[in-house]
């Protein structure tokens, strides 16, 4: 089976902080899913804050095998910040569409239940979502082919 990941670094970041304090462990998560099917692609998408704490974590996806793919930061004029990367998983995602048989989601974000359901009827593929149940919109979950609840198994 031909795999795709694609990750949402900033909705798994904060969600898991929120709910178990505690960080998403991205080495154990690509062993469970490699050991599943072939990964043809692999991206993981972050807001590039340019701090070295940041650039380490981003070198250890790098290393695990993920294509980190960086947006700047943006500060606006009324103090509030910018970083959204829904456009672009998007696009990525409509992209391997054609070339994968699963497409593997990591976000709990409700903005991609209509990119689920087109994959799912027009591409014909199976979309798996991970994100943390309380902190994911029913409608993703419910659009998703199945949904796995982030727990322990992926936590450090």
């Amino acid at each position: 089976m031909k795999l795709a990941i694609f990750v949402d670094i900033q909705n798994i970041y904060y969600t898991t902080r929120d709910r178990f304090n505690r960080s998403f462990d991205y080495k154990r998560f690509w062993k469970k899913i490699e050991s599943t099917g072939k990964i043809i692609t692999a991206n993981a998408y972050a807001i590039d804050k340019g701090d070295d704490r940041q650039k380490k974590f981003q070198y250890a996806l790098g290393s695990i095998g993920f294509s980190v793919k960086l947006k700047p930061y943006i500060s606006r004029v009324d103090g509030s910040a910018k970083g959204d990367w829904d456009v672009g998983i998007t696009i990525d995602i409509l992209d391997s569409a054609q070339e994968v048989d699963k497409i593997i989601l990591l976000s709990g974000d409700g903005d991609f239940d209509l990119l689920v359901r087109k994959l799912i009827d027009h591409h014909g593929c199976t979309v798996d979502v991970y994100g943390v149940r309380e902190l994911t919109a029913n409608s993703l979950i419910k659009t998703a082919s199945n949904f796995y609840p982030i727990s322990d198994q992926f936590l450090i």
